[in-house]
């Protein structure tokens, strides 16, 4: 009885936690919050400052007193308070939003809660964001593992008896899996993916050029030039302004769309190589299905120039980027919100609630 009152008094949303942006879908009104999984707090005090955007923004640029943080690395949480907080705060914002009509009436935050994490955590990774959750507010919190709702997201024909592969590229892991009959069959999480790209180009511009640069910087290079497979003659460049490592004054350098593609290419590498073990270990039937149907791949680390084209010609299988990428995973979310023997399928069990 009061499972059916609560479905009145407050919304069932889908959560893409992940470790570089947080996503929130409602159901029955769509992606209501993307924001950068950042928090900004006080040191001592651990008061909460700052949230989403407001908090990116001060990355690099907090007094000694505060300190702008990502409660997740690779995935998982390594902050648990902190991360509470977080789904906290986006729950009650969600049921603040204004409706139309019935969804006008005041809602009470107590929703049921469907998150997607990487497929390769531990029992212990998992109770704590399914505790974060409950903790924060939700009645209920259910977890399925990222591919499976990036593939659902896709609409892909996940129950089918026949094979598909999805590629799922985030900030914090690379998800690989092989899925059949509403299940995979074979998957693979790398904690190697956005991250570790800017990381690479951190590194090169140290070595190479003897500059320190931040996370951000590094960000919006890769975003601007960065690519994993050459495009075209002239792939254009940019000036990247940063620290002198040898004089400690600012110092600003050129450098082109070549050279960040020579700095992503170990992540690059490393991502289409466990591409290429999946597929070896697939049984020959699925096999033939994934050659007929192609790779499909999802979330934002796919975004960076040329790497479908990559994956191609390095597996010699046709590539396809799903729609709206960065979305993909919280509308798989959403997806099984509304299909209640979907999620009974595909949600992670063995010990959790």
């Amino acid at each position: 009885m009061f499972g059916k009152l609560w479905q009145y008094l407050s919304f069932d949303i889908g959560i893409d936690l992940g470790t570089v942006n947080t996503l929130v879908l409602v159901k029955g009104k769509g992606i209501l919050i993307r924001e950068p999984t950042v928090v900004a707090l006080h040191k001592k005090t651990r008061q909460i400052l700052a949230i989403g955007t407001e908090a990116k923004r001060m990355i690099g640029r907090t007094p000694a007193a505060i300190e702008a943080i990502r409660p997740l690395r690779d995935g998982v949480i390594s902050d648990f308070d902190t991360t509470e907080a977080m789904l906290r705060y986006f729950i009650h914002k969600v049921h603040e939003t204004p409706g139309k009509g019935f969804w006008s009436l005041p809602k009470i935050p107590k929703p049921r809660v469907v998150v997607g994490i990487p497929s390769g955590v531990t029992e212990v990774e998992r109770r704590a964001v399914q505790d974060a959750c409950l903790v924060a507010g939700a009645r209920q919190a259910y977890l399925i593992e990222e591919p499976m709702a990036a593939a659902i997201g896709a609409k892909l024909p996940i129950e089918d008896p026949e094979g598909v592969m999805i590629v799922d590229i985030g900030g914090g892991t690379t998800e690989i899996a092989i899925i059949s009959l509403g299940g995979m069959v074979l998957n693979r999480s790398l904690r190697v993916a956005g991250d570790e790209m800017d990381e690479e180009i951190i590194n090169y511009m140290r070595t190479r050029y003897g500059m320190l640069i931040g996370e951000r910087t590094a960000e919006e290079v890769k975003i601007e030039i960065g690519s994993a497979f050459p495009l075209n003659k002239d792939e254009g460049a940019t000036v990247i302004r940063g620290r002198d490592l040898a004089t400690g004054l600012p110092k600003s350098i050129k450098v082109t769309a070549s050279e960040i593609r020579e700095a992503l290419t170990p992540v690059v590498s490393q991502i289409v190589g466990a591409i290429q073990e999946i597929l070896e270990e697939t049984p020959p039937e699925l096999l033939t299905d994934i050659v007929d149907r192609g790779i499909f791949l999802a979330g934002g680390g796919v975004l960076l120039k040329g790497l479908d084209k990559k994956i191609a010609e390095e597996t010699k299988l046709p590539v396809y980027i799903t729609d709206d990428p960065l979305t993909t995973v919280v509308r798989g979310c959403g997806e099984v919100l509304n299909n209640l023997d979907l999620l009974s399928k595909v949600k992670v069990t063995g010990g959790l609630r």
